[in-house]
């Protein structure tokens, strides 16, 4: 997912890197120059509307503020979902055109192989209406059935 909120006359959207890495399952976050390019304001003012304690590595979500993912280390780069970027902007700064742009991601060997036992199932269900067994698309009704036939053997 990217965040493009397009700002005042000038109108800044992610870059190229952020979109491509965006895309990628395991780096969806980004950084705080992608942040300071999206919102077209200076890196100081990104740090002052980030929610961040020097106390607190991970402080309780603030909706007045620009709310990092989560940390385990202080020293971790402050990374930022952008779909929080585009709340920050619509909400906090009030910029009347964001949006939030979903991109499909490469076809991954799990949705390849999640695909193929799709195909699968599809193909033992048509074997089985072809040889005249119903095929139970409402599981409470083939419960009550098997309950029913168990009674009935009883």
């Amino acid at each position: 997912m990217v965040a493009t909120p397009p700002l005042g006359p000038v109108g800044s959207v992610m870059s190229a890197e952020a979109s491509a890495a965006a895309s990628e399952p395991g780096e969806a976050l980004i950084g705080i120059d992608d942040v300071q390019r999206a919102l077209n304001r200076s890196r100081a003012s990104v740090y002052r509307y980030t929610n961040t304690d020097p106390r607190n590595l991970n402080p309780t979500f603030n909706p007045r503020k620009l709310n990092p993912e989560y940390r385990s280390d202080q020293k971790e780069p402050l990374l930022f979902h952008p779909n929080e970027v585009a709340r920050f902007a619509r909400d906090v700064l009030r910029i009347k055109e964001v949006t939030v742009e979903v991109l499909n991601s490469p076809y991954s060997a799990t949705q390849q192989l999640l695909s193929s036992i799709l195909d699968e199932l599809r193909d033992i269900r048509a074997l089985l209406s072809d040889a005249g067994i119903p095929a139970a698309t409402d599981l409470s009704s083939r419960r009550d059935r098997d309950q029913a036939d168990q009674r009935s053997a009883a």
